[in-house]
């Protein structure tokens, strides 16, 4: 299909295909960059802080809510730019109404784990395990805080699967 625009003939097919491919390499670096440095930060900053015995200093709690309070913050940017992305490339190529369907929903859960992370996660594990008690001889972990890592996990592995089904996705329609 051609337009004319000013006395000159564009493509309408050649732009659309490279603003999908655009819109694509968007959505699979800002989907790579995430996973990347979540699989860093669950693989080797977080098993490193335990094997060291930081989990057990007094400071840890502070500590880890800085770390997870800006790493929080980029997981959500991330999340918001691959839900965007994803939404352009379903607007721009509608062959797969399906497909689509699937990854709009896939990117929206992605943005839901990011802000249950930022706003209710974090916040309400670094309250658990702050050390109030300064008289107790004995620093133990809440009982509840097991849940809140098996809850972690859970989020955590679910993030991984569906940010690589989207990085799948997005690859293979380039």
């Amino acid at each position: 299909m051609m337009q004319t625009f000013n006395g000159r003939e564009r493509d309408l097919r050649s732009e659309g295909v490279s603003l999908l491919k655009r819109w694509q390499t968007l959505a699979i670096c800002s989907l790579g960059f995430w996973l990347s440095c979540s699989t860093i930060l669950d693989l080797v900053i977080m098993p490193t802080l335990w094997a060291t015995g930081m989990m057990e200093s007094s400071g840890f709690a502070s500590a880890s809510y800085g770390i997870f309070w800006v790493f929080n913050r980029v997981e959500t940017i991330c999340a918001a730019t691959a839900l965007s992305s994803i939404l352009a490339v379903g607007y721009v190529d509608s062959t797969s109404i399906y497909a689509s369907r699937k990854m709009r929903a896939g990117a929206l859960m992605l943005l839901a784990i990011a802000l249950s992370y930022t706003f209710v996660l974090t916040p309400y594990m670094s309250g658990l395990g702050m050390d109030l008690d300064i008289l107790a001889l004995t620093k133990s972990v809440p009982a509840e805080m097991n849940q809140m890592h098996s809850i972690y996990w859970v989020l955590e592995a679910s993030k991984l699967g569906i940010g690589a089904m989207l990085l799948t996705w997005c690859a293979r329609s380039k």
